[in-house]
């Protein structure tokens, strides 16, 4: 205890020795030597803070929710990480998107219609496969091929991909070159094949 009380002094004494010498005045240099001497480290603090208010005291206290608001605040400031906007597009990225996109939409399809036809009686509905026939048949031709091309690109796409995810799976057609053109040539057959199903 006596070694930091004396360490505290002579800290003391070089403070009021640095701030006489720049030309500042605070309570250290109203102190006398004999006085800091008989200073405790509280007393010292105390005065520090009563006479020095603009002086920070040596550790602040936050709180755990007080931490945590901190933390948010600083993470709405930092920087995003660019992805998508600082790559040049390439098929291979489109085709696994698609392949992923054309898949939720054909299982959702299903399920969407089984769920509603396992309901359908309950609820009095009708969508049967008679009704959908029946006001399938109905629309104009225009309309039919809309329907029918809008229907069988996502299930096309899906199936020409997967065959091509299958020939990867055998270690086949995997160098860059070989890669975009298996993929144009899904995309180009997806969308005749569509067209020819959409006339048939």
């Amino acid at each position: 205890m006596a070694t930091s009380i004396r360490g505290l002094v002579a800290q003391a004494s070089m403070i009021r020795q640095v701030q006489i010498a720049t030309g500042q005045h605070t309570y250290m240099s109203t102190l006398s030597r004999s006085t800091t001497r008989s200073l405790t480290p509280s007393s010292v603090l105390l005065a520090r803070s009563s006479r020095c208010p603009h002086i920070r005291p040596l550790a602040t206290q936050t709180s755990k929710t007080d931490g945590n608001e901190i933390l948010a605040a600083q993470r709405l400031h930092r920087p995003v990480a660019p992805h998508l906007s600082i790559y040049r597009p390439q098929i291979t990225w489109y085709a696994s998107a698609l392949n992923r996109i054309t898949g939720s939409l054909l299982s959702g399809a299903f399920y969407s219609y089984f769920a509603v036809y396992l309901v359908g009686p309950v609820l009095g509905w009708n969508v049967g496969s008679m009704t959908l026939a029946a006001s399938f048949g109905a629309l104009p031709l225009l309309a039919k091929v809309a329907v029918k091309f809008g229907l069988a690109l996502p299930f096309a796409f899906h199936s020409l991909n997967g065959i091509r995810h299958l020939i990867w799976d055998f270690g086949l057609q995997m160098k860059n070159k070989q890669v975009a053109f298996t993929g144009w040539l899904v995309i180009g057959l997806s969308v005749v094949g569509s067209m020819v199903l959409a006339l048939v």
